[in-house]
């Protein structure tokens, strides 16, 4: 399996970047790949969420996310037809008034992407992602 890591700082308090990852139906409104998301079950703080990502191709998978309110949410893969294996985290802390949030992802894709490619194709996204979440933080918070 291939892992990346990065850290970024958010002009929003932890609590609101929180509430942001957490809006798991809103992800199609600022993340372009995300077409849809959907929760399929709750029970306290464990959420299955169905998501529907396009690729060049349209995948659907499920993961199941844990919510430690304000500081973690945690997933891990279910079922799909994007990944082998999968799972991450966002840990969040505060930071002179902002956030510094650590986004962290381990996978393995099924056997449309070679091993050797995994890691390039979990970076190459990770750019767009990381402005993504900072215009939308700026459009829900300033």
């Amino acid at each position: 399996m291939a892992d990346v890591k990065h850290y970024e700082i958010f002009d929003c308090t932890p609590e609101q970047f929180f509430d942001l990852l957490v809006d798991y139906e809103s992800y199609p409104d600022f993340l372009n790949e995300v077409k849809s998301c959907k929760i399929l079950s709750a029970e306290g703080e464990k959420k299955k969420v169905e998501y529907k990502v396009s690729v060049i191709k349209t995948f659907s998978y499920t993961n199941e996310h844990e919510e430690i309110r304000p500081t973690e949410v945690r997933w891990k893969f279910l079922n799909g037809d994007l990944f082998k294996e999968m799972h991450g985290h966002w840990k969040l802390s505060e930071e002179k008034g902002k956030t510094k949030a650590e986004y962290y992802v381990e996978a393995q894709f099924g056997r449309f992407v070679p091993g050797a490619m995994t890691k390039t194709v979990l970076s190459v996204n990770l750019p767009a992602m990381m402005d993504a979440y900072h215009k939308r933080v700026k459009d829900l918070y300033k």
